[in-house]
């Protein structure tokens, strides 16, 4: 089992939901965060005073997948995300040792 972890701008998580859905993939979970990377952040005029915003927010996606979907996830992530422009995201791939359904107490791929 493989966990999906995919950082992506916020605007995008409809169409990144959408094309997963199509996929097959069942159950996610979405955090909103917040980053500093390559787009270095920007300045915002506020009544009259201007601030500088360091941390830029984003959208974490988390998904648990079986080791053969993982690279079929990741590709469609990728797609769904891309804007061609600096902060579409990244995205990771992490082992997941133990999943376990907590009201049936299944484990593993049956917990997925």
């Amino acid at each position: 089992m493989k966990l999906v972890m995919a950082i992506i701008k916020p605007f995008m998580l409809d169409p990144v939901r959408e094309a997963l859905t199509e996929l097959g993939i069942q159950g996610m979970t979405v955090t909103e965060v917040k980053g500093f990377g390559r787009q270095k952040g920007h300045t915002e005029i506020y009544r009259g005073a201007e601030y500088a915003i360091d941390f830029l927010p984003k959208t974490k996606l988390e998904v648990a997948v079986s080791d053969e979907l993982a690279e079929r996830v990741v590709e469609t992530i990728q797609k769904a995300a891309h804007t061609d422009k600096i902060g579409d995201g990244k995205i990771f791939v992490i082992d997941l040792l133990q999943a376990v359904r907590i009201r049936t107490g299944e484990t593993n791929a049956d917990a997925l």
